[in-house]
């Protein structure tokens, strides 16, 4: 009775495992590979673009010059108002000039008395000169004369470069405006006590027109060449400024001059754009935006802005590549609404994703969901 239990147990376990090493068998058959993650793409292509690229500026006066005293004393005079717009020769500080007019003074009395000793020594030469021709007089009498003429002649030139010393030191004890501009608040009052070379009075500078420096990468260098050198055709429209606040400026610049050199540590060129500022509201030293308009000749790669995957300041976008994308490195150019600017890293007719790049990683499996992105022939505009 136990054997045939026993036997019974035995063939009920064999049966059971053959049936679950046959619907394994079927299960393997029957597995199929995960799918795909289900993205949108985007198929690149080329178009033409207006945008304007941007670069840190800095205002600055195309003339500025630090007042400082020529001569020393105390200041006696101040003749403006701070801030005041005044007139290349208007009259700015009076150092005491009592010193200076007495030195001057002098300087002249002792040139005149030297002329007076010049004109009778020629006299005595003239008159020695007659005396020797008919040997009337000692020919060293008339050597000494000579000699006393040239020695009068040397000291009337050293009064006379004495005297225009001390003509400049009087004239420079009043300090005037060295061109059209507005001066500054003043450093010194009346009374204050002022050292050559020294003492910063004021700061002066040209306020219309002004400059606005920036630096650019060596790579724009001919890009800016050829705008400097189309010197009969409109450039006014290609550069603006956007101040500080956000807001343009309202009157346009034009190109000025490139720098000499590269610099080497930077690698980046100085360059100098003019604008008008008649009503004042470029100030040196302000900070602000240069915009330079960028009219492509020829077709610039684009691509919707949402693809782009940003990394610890580097950018990426996945492309497909059959049913598997590859992350690869783009150089973006400026925003152009919902587009951006592709510099290097795409190709026309390549196809990226646009939708779910949240989901994906390199060499990732999708599935694309809608039909490829129609190419976009043109974009303008500016973000």
């Amino acid at each position: 009775m136990r054997t045939t239990q026993s036997m019974m147990t035995a063939a009920l376990a064999l049966l059971a495992a053959a049936a679950g090493t046959g619907c394994g068998g079927r299960s393997g058959a029957e597995q199929k590979p995960p799918p795909g993650i289900p993205v949108a793409v985007y198929q690149v292509d080329t178009g033409r673009a207006t945008y304007y690229d941007e670069y840190p500026a800095t205002v600055s006066a195309l003339e500025q010059v630090d007042l400082r005293p020529e001569v020393s004393g105390y200041l006696t005079g101040l003749y403006f108002r701070d801030g005041q717009h005044v007139l290349k020769g208007t009259k700015l500080y009076a150092i005491d000039q009592q010193h200076y007019q007495a030195a001057y003074d002098q300087a002249t009395a002792n040139l005149a008395v030297a002329r007076s000793n010049l004109a009778k020594t020629q006299q005595d030469v003239d008159r020695y000169t007659e005396l020797s021709k008919n040997d009337a007089i000692a020919r060293q009498t008339l050597d000494h004369a000579i000699a006393d003429l040239q020695s009068a002649k040397s000291q009337v030139s050293a009064l006379e470069a004495n005297q225009k010393s001390v003509a400049t030191d009087l004239r420079y004890s009043v300090i005037y405006a060295p061109f059209d501009c507005t001066i500054g608040i003043s450093l010194v009052k009346v009374g204050s006590a002022v050292v050559a070379g020294q003492t910063l009075l004021n700061t002066v500078s040209s306020d219309d027109p002004m400059a606005v420096d920036c630096a650019v990468d060596e790579k724009q260098i001919p890009r800016f060449a050829e705008i400097m050198g189309k010197k009969t055709l409109p450039r006014d429209s290609t550069f603006t400024v956007v101040l500080p606040d956000g807001s343009t400026y309202p009157y346009p610049g034009h190109l000025s001059l490139l720098d000499r050199a590269v610099d080497p540590q930077t690698g980046t060129l100085r360059i100098r754009v003019v604008f008008p500022n008649p009503r004042g509201e470029l100030k040196a030293g302000l900070t602000c935006n240069l915009r330079v308009r960028n009219e492509s000749r020829s077709s610039t790669v684009l691509f919707p802005f949402r693809a782009v995957v940003e990394q610890m300041g580097e950018y990426s976008v996945f492309v497909l590549n059959g049913e598997k994308v590859s992350q690869r490195r783009v150089e973006l150019g400026p925003r152009i609404n919902d587009m951006v600017v592709a510099r290097s890293g795409l190709a026309p007719g390549e196809q990226i994703v646009v939708d779910g790049v949240q989901k994906l990683r390199d060499n990732a499996t999708v599935s694309v969901a809608p039909p490829p992105g129609k190419p976009v022939a043109d974009a303008s505009g500016v973000k």
